[in-house]
């Protein structure tokens, strides 16, 4: 685990670096922007290096497999984001297992949520409000989940009105799967954009945009990303 620890921690001196140059570019201070560790398929070892390393903020894709880490989990405390699509019936265990669900994309799931979270209050005075963010497909590509830009007013609207409980932070989005840097850029740019129609329309903060990963985060920082998501660059390829 010593060479793997080594890499670990060139990987993430490496996008630190990097974070850095491409905030300075578009004009942003570094302290803008959250390094994420994306863990999937990822050892505990590996994260307890990384965390050893100063990265404090990591994303799960499931809920079954962060189950199986917490149970595991011998390590300092750390901040935990659900990336990945959740299910319904996976709702409760996510809150549970899950500081912020990036990955909202539907009124059934926010529904689900607003339910889990009025439940765990209680009859007890005020409320407690857990963060959401908003996955939107901007890209179009049917691999992606994500609700379509144009849905995401009703979905956004719903969630202000009618879920006391959550709260939405920002939007998060998956680039799309082209070499064209171009079409990478105006994903990134269209997420931004819809974000500041949305603001204007609700009168929501939105202080967060999760986009960006491995081989495409130093565009989405000059697009404005808040928070990017790398797992490869850091870990090397997954476990399986």
């Amino acid at each position: 685990m010593v060479d793997a620890a080594d890499d670990i921690r060139r990987g993430i001196g490496e996008a630190t670096e990097r974070i850095a140059r491409a905030a300075a570019a578009a004009g942003r201070s570094p302290g803008e922007i959250s390094l994420m560790g994306v863990t999937k398929f990822q050892p505990l070892e590996a994260i307890y290096a990384a965390l050893k390393c100063g990265l404090s903020l990591f994303g799960e894709n499931r809920v079954q497999e962060m189950d199986e880490k917490s149970s595991k989990w011998n390590g300092p405390e750390a901040a935990w984001h659900m990336i990945g699509h959740l299910q319904r019936n996976k709702a409760r265990r996510a809150v549970e297992l899950f500081g912020c669900i990036q990955s909202v994309d539907n009124i059934e799931l926010a529904g689900a949520l607003e339910r889990i979270m009025a439940e765990k209050q209680g009859d007890s005075p005020g409320h407690a409000v857990y963060p959401i963010m908003v996955e939107v497909n901007v890209s179009g590509e049917e691999s992606k989940q994500g609700t379509a830009p144009e849905k995401s007013f009703a979905l956004i609207e719903h969630i202000a009105v009618k879920c006391p409980h959550i709260e939405i932070k920002g939007l998060m989005t998956i680039g799309p799967i082209t070499s064209d840097r171009k079409a990478i850029r105006a994903s990134f740019a269209s997420l931004r954009h819809l974000r500041d129609e949305l603001r204007g329309k609700f009168g929501l903060k939105l202080p967060h945009l999760s986009m960006g990963m491995s081989g495409d985060y130093e565009t989405a920082i000059e697009e404005g990303s808040t928070i990017v998501r790398i797992g490869t660059a850091i870990f090397g390829a997954r476990g399986r």
